[in-house]
């Protein structure tokens, strides 16, 4: 699979930009903010439908204008594939070869994409959250009926949330939101236990690449609530049990929300105990993983966004890194690429990124 073209208008500081991309490797320079990472954004958008960063989607819109559109199309083997997105404040189309949809879970499993930032560093190191998202990112691409049961979870854990605020409430009207929830809830407990399991084992080989048999990286995911087949009737147990105590906090304190992953180097967890080496390393090896996961379930390789993040990583994880993703189209932005780094890269097309504007290189 890779990206043949983008066109973009009024998005973010792109008023309006066409280009075609190689099927290799892209690479995007320029200072910053000028528009790297918001290039990747629309690329990215035509995957998810929503932004790897943070934020509603109206804020792509670029300033002082009311829409944006995004408009990318890519190539699945024999299969051409156009993806049209526009955006007003309180509104969003998606078309799909043309067709209008609906939800946007009929979008996902489309256009692969894996996106590794900065951003992704942290997964390792930081708060739970991002270490969730990881998960449910990668697994709404490669299992879009996780999405749909992602977001239904969310919008009965909003509602019953919004009841416990209330505190008056009497307890029987918790008996269909608990009931949603555990529904819900258990589904995505067991499809993520065996997202981690063959992420564990992928991310295992992979470290072991990377630290040439040093060093060995484990993944457990770490739910709230998991009771095997009675999953579902444990967490709605749990839910009563502890009802008095989630009015009290106003918020809803057991479920997928709360679960987590420990991510482990030789027995240790390297959150804690691992140096920002093994943390990087296992981050990457943890992203790498996603690329050959999806592979094997869907047999098509994902495209690879890396933004602005080989400067965080040293020459020798570089150098892996680049020599795993020969079959693999890139997107890269740096402020700067090294002639050194740019001789390891296999054939492509470099873009000068300057105030919404992108000038191809003719000699690379």
């Amino acid at each position: 699979m890779y990206i043949k073209s983008i066109e973009l208008v009024n998005f973010r500081n792109y008023e309006k930009l066409k280009l075609e991309f190689h099927e290799k490797v892209n690479i995007f320079t320029g200072d910053n903010a000028q528009g790297k990472t918001n290039l990747l954004e629309g690329v990215y958008v035509s995957s998810f439908g929503r932004s790897f960063r943070f934020g509603r989607d109206s804020e792509m819109i670029m300033f002082n204008t009311e829409s944006c559109r995004v408009s990318v199309e890519a190539r699945r083997g024999d299969e051409e594939i156009k993806v049209e997105i526009a955006i007003r404040e309180n509104e969003k189309g998606i078309k799909l070869n043309g067709a209008g949809i609906k939800r946007t879970s009929e979008l996902l499993e489309n256009i692969m994409i894996v996106v590794f930032s900065p951003e992704d560093l942290k997964i390792v190191k930081e708060d739970p959250e991002k270490r969730r998202r990881f998960i449910d990112r990668e697994l709404s691409q490669i299992r879009p009926a996780y999405y749909s049961d992602l977001s239904s979870y969310k919008r009965a854990l909003a509602q019953r949330n919004a009841l416990l605020k209330e505190k008056n409430t009497g307890i029987e009207n918790f008996e269909v939101w608990d009931r949603e929830l555990s529904g819900y809830g258990s589904k995505l407990i067991f499809k993520r236990k065996e997202f981690i399991e063959k992420i564990s084992e992928i991310s295992g080989e992979t470290h072991k690449n990377i630290t040439n048999g040093k060093e060995t990286l484990k993944v457990t995911y770490k739910p709230s609530v998991y009771e095997g087949d009675d999953t579902e009737k444990a967490f709605l147990g749990r839910l009563r049990d502890t009802l008095k105590r989630d009015i009290y906090k106003g918020n809803t304190e057991t479920g997928p929300h709360r679960d987590d992953i420990e991510i482990s180097v030789n027995g240790s967890d390297v959150r804690k105990y691992g140096s920002q080496g093994q943390q990087r390393t296992a981050a990457l090896s943890l992203k790498l993983s996603e690329l050959e996961l999806i592979k094997r379930e869907t047999g098509e390789e994902a495209v690879l966004l890396l933004d602005d993040v080989l400067s965080e990583l040293d020459g020798e994880r570089q150098n892996f890194l680049i020599n795993s993703l020969k079959d693999v189209q890139i997107f890269i932005t740096s402020a700067n690429i090294d002639g050194e780094l740019k001789n390891k890269l296999p054939e492509g097309y470099m873009f000068k990124i300057k105030n919404g504007r992108a000038e191809r290189d003719p000699i690379w």
